[in-house]
């Protein structure tokens, strides 16, 4: 397999500003804009934006020329560009802050999480978000459409014909309430933000609502600022990106894309390459049962597939329920010692009760994406059934147990289905078992999250799946029917300056290295022409979208809103996108 190469023209990476022109000492840097930010944070407050750029130039006399170029509205170009719009997205850093963080305040509050008894576009969160966007939009200028309360657009004209277009989505995953607990124990809303120092916690508050106020404060900034654009900006808010994008599907068929697009809706420094996302089900049917045996009469794991479970239940019924705790507790603590360095710590809780036994496994959630950031409850809890010894009646709670064990176990590259691969670049193949849930008709459903690197087509990898999955039931004599969706990789090679211009901003800003990486999550850029992602995640950092406790840190946001306020300007002001 040939490794994932760039051809990124002449403009070498992380060399190229906003007109093309070669970057030089002369562009402030981090250091000089940490500067700038402490002389604002320890004294008076200017202003506005031109007493900051008063004192700014102040600080740094070889921005004088620039400053003065800005004042006379004349045109702008090489490093006073840079610096300007540099400058401008440090103003809206300090100045707007505290406005961003209200505002993603009271977008966690709205709810919204698809509920599959209402269409989307009819839901009353979705729409309520609407409003809320719709408000803001005309609050700072800008223009709104509502296409069919599919996507929300909010727009920034140019002065030329041509436009870029920014991607989020406004959809939430599902919170399981009782993971939202802190480690002193304080219990968190997911849907109420809460700030404890510079943790914001809350659903959506990095995936995607923290972008989604970021960036329309960004756009407020460059409105505000007065400084032209060439290119005008269309920020386009998906709703249903969390359960497939049919929102997008459908905006395709009403409105023509932008043929650049920038997604805020993974990490930085520039994401140039996405692995597949599938939902493996495997559906158990519905069977009579020994009603005096022990048996497995529920199951819990993660509330959406793409999620790894922070818990994991299991109720046990029927039987001499005390002789089966007296073996469940004998059985955990060589259980513990024997898997907690395969993966990481978890923990087993026994609970009895009046006419059942509840267990539950904790580990530790992550992003259906990132299971090596988490330690998967629901397979430990398998194995535990498994293992403890406990004789337990052969109901289809039992067939999902064994289906977990002997397929995925605690590992997560394909290991027991013998299926693992990898690409040097996007990383390997991923298998995730995260939901299991009794269905309205009767069958346990068990829900595998993939995540497919370049390698393999996705009817190659599903064809795969189920020859291992058949071949096990029919080994078992296990009925079972597979319902593999398997969604497939994205790898681009983008060339020229727009791409540079976003890792020169990263780099610049953050003082890290800027260079294109891959993912393995999948996101709505799939569906756009030339989309590149730039962000939310910062590099080094566990990515809490998905996860309990989901939160958003503010010194990432301070970032986030000081780099797209920047890229606006420098991507609207681009001769050429190539």
């Amino acid at each position: 397999m040939q490794p994932f190469r760039f051809s990124l023209s002449a403009l070498s990476l992380g060399l190229v500003l906003g007109l093309g022109a070669p970057a030089f000492a002369e562009t402030l840097k981090k250091p000089a804009l940490d500067q700038l930010a402490a002389a604002w944070q320890g004294g008076k407050a200017p202003a506005d934006f031109n007493a900051f750029l008063a004192q700014a130039a102040e600080a740094h006399p070889a921005l004088r020329p620039a400053v003065a170029a800005y004042r006379r509205k004349s045109p702008l170009a090489g490093d006073d560009l840079v610096n300007i719009a540099r400058l401008l997205g440090l103003y809206n850093r300090l100045q707007n802050q505290q406005a961003v963080i209200a505002s993603i305040g009271t977008m966690v509050a709205i709810p919204t999480v698809r509920n599959v008894q209402v269409p989307p576009h009819e839901s009353p969160p979705i729409i309520e978000f609407g409003q809320l966007v719709e408000k803001m939009a005309k609050d700072f200028g800008l223009a709104f459409r509502n296409v069919d309360n599919r996507i929300f657009e909010v727009s920034l004209k140019g002065k030329g014909t041509e436009e870029f277009g920014i991607l989020t989505h406004a959809d939430v995953v599902p919170a399981v309430l009782s993971e939202w607990v802190l480690d002193d124990g304080t219990r968190l809303d997911p849907f109420k933000m809460t700030r404890v120092g510079d943790f914001l916690y809350g659903r959506g508050t990095i995936d995607d609502k923290g972008s989604i106020a970021a960036v329309l404060y960004a756009m407020k900034a460059v409105k505000d600022s007065g400084l032209p654009i060439d290119r005008s900006i269309r920020l386009m808010i998906e709703t249903t990106e969390e359960a497939g994008g049919d929102a997008m599907q459908y905006y395709r068929t009403k409105t023509q894309l932008p043929a650049y697009n920038i997604v805020l809706d993974s990490k930085y420094p520039a994401v140039v390459a996405e692995k597949g996302s599938g939902a493996l089900k495997v559906l158990f049917p519905a069977e009579a049962t020994d009603s005096a045996a022990t048996a497995i009469t529920a199951m819990a794991g993660a509330a959406s597939a793409n999620a790894v479970p922070q818990t994991a239940t299991a109720t046990l019924k029927g039987g001499d329920l005390a002789a089966v705790a007296a073996k469940l507790e004998a059985a955990k603590p060589a259980f513990l010692q024997k898997y907690e360095g395969q993966g990481g710590k978890f923990s087993i809780d026994i609970a009895r009760g009046t006419d059942s036994i509840d267990l539950k496994v904790t580990g530790v959630s992550a992003h259906g994406s990132r299971p090596e950031e988490g330690v998967n409850p629901l397979p430990r809890l398998a194995l535990f059934l498994q293992e403890s010894g406990v004789p337990l009646a052969a109901n289809p709670y039992l067939k999902a147990v064994k289906y977990i064990d002997a397929l995925y176990g605690t590992g997560y590259l394909g290991e027991k289905l013998g299926l693992g691969y990898k690409d040097d670049f996007m990383g390997p193949l991923t298998f995730s078992p995260n939901l299991i849930r009794m269905g309205n008709d009767g069958r346990l459903e068990v829900t595998v999250n993939v995540r497919m690197p370049r390698g393999r087509t996705p009817d190659e990898l599903k064809a795969q799946v189920a020859e291992k999955i058949n071949g096990w039931a029919i080994a078992n004599q296990v009925k079972l029917e597979v319902n593999h969706d398997q969604g497939n990789w994205m790898a681009r090679d983008p060339k020229g300056a727009w791409l540079s211009t976003l890792l020169d901003i990263y780099g610049d800003t953050t003082g890290l290295e800027a260079k294109p990486v891959p993912t393995a999550g999948s996101t709505t850029a799939k569906l756009m022409p030339n989309a590149i992602n730039f962000g939310p995640a910062m590099p080094g950092k566990k990515y809490t979208a998905h996860n309990a406790k989901e939160y958003k840190e503010v010194p990432d946001l301070d970032a986030d809103m000081q780099m797209f306020t920047e890229m606006l300007v420098r991507i609207g002001n681009l001769r050429q996108m190539q």
